[in-house]
């Protein structure tokens, strides 16, 4: 395979002795050139790596042969350069932080829903349709006649969801995120909460981009990820965004074209947020990798890491 592999992958299930397995899977992915991030907590693992397809394989097939993680499925996609600069395993808390205490995937999830299955009950009117996403991640694509929540952080879904929605009066709700695993504990917990019909994309959209054909397709726009490509298209294809170094929000053409865009300095979002001070220090770190660039070298820049806001 040409390029690097991308491998995005989580599953919920109760894990013990966290510290030798962060020390286990650390060893593993540096041994085998991987880069990218893993969150490990006592429910489960999550996380995005990527290298060459032998190294992937070799630290995915180590992932499996944990207790509780046989069967965890991942997803790929490709990219042209290693969109990581660096390998972490993490401990936490939450492998996707949601901050509500007693909300268990491992006990009570949503119904699963497959690509196709999932176009025909966001197409019913009496369906509540909720991108679980942040705001900034739904700016940039989302489905037909989805809610945008517009929340800055996963942890806000709940009080989102107690404002917001009514167990006796949204009787079918369907949620997706971009792969998965927000869905898994926001629909945990919407179960816990009373709702009944509560379904949840299986695979997230980058599972849905990935089956289905564009000209068929009720997605609209492009996905956010939480690598340096920073978006995909149907066929997971690289999108057309980069990425703000300030506030890490995803920049189009549309913010290109904006007075307040500033190439590796600042874009609309963040432009009069943004101190003259700072913009000068942005503008000196811009400067140094379009160096390191044209000498063929590659300069550090920010981590990125798995969908855990």
């Amino acid at each position: 395979m040409a390029g690097f592999l991308v491998a995005a992958l989580y599953k919920f299930a109760p894990l013990s002795d966290l510290k030798a397995l962060k020390e286990h899977l650390q060893k593993i992915c540096d041994d085998n050139n991987v880069c990218g991030t893993l969150l490990i907590a006592q429910e489960g693992i999550n996380g995005t790596i990527a290298g060459s397809s032998s190294g992937i394989d070799k630290v995915l097939r180590a992932i499996r042969k944990v207790k509780g993680l046989g069967d965890l499925e991942h997803k790929e996609s490709a990219a042209s350069g290693q969109p990581f600069h660096r390998m972490k395993v993490r401990i936490k808390k939450e492998i996707v932080t949601m901050g509500v205490a007693g909300v268990d995937p491992n006990k009570a999830v949503g119904e699963y829903l497959s690509p196709a299955e999932w176009d025909k009950v966001i197409s019913d009117p009496d369906t509540v349709v909720i991108d679980t996403r942040n705001d900034y991640e739904v700016r940039i694509g989302t489905f037909k006649n989805a809610v945008n929540p517009d929340t800055e952080s996963f942890s806000e879904f709940p009080d989102y969801v107690q404002k917001t929605l009514d167990p006796k009066k949204n009787k079918s709700v369907a949620m997706f995120c971009t792969g998965g695993i927000r869905c898994e504990k926001a629909s945990s917990y919407m179960k816990a909460m009373g709702f009944e019909k509560v379904y949840h994309l299986k695979g997230g959209i980058l599972k849905y981009l990935e089956e289905t054909p564009a000209d068929k397709s009720l997605w609209e726009g492009e996905c956010f990820v939480f690598d340096q490509r920073v978006s995909v298209k149907h066929g997971l294809e690289q999108g057309s965004y980069g990425l703000c170094p300030s506030c890490r929000h995803p920049v189009g053409d549309a913010d290109r074209k904006s007075p307040k865009y500033i190439e590796g300095v600042a874009c609309p979002n963040c432009h009069d947020k943004t101190s003259d001070d700072k913009k000068q220090r942005s503008a000196e770190r811009h400067k140094q990798v379009k160096l390191a660039e044209k000498k063929g070298a590659r300069h550090v820049g920010a981590r990125f890491t798995p969908e855990e806001n």
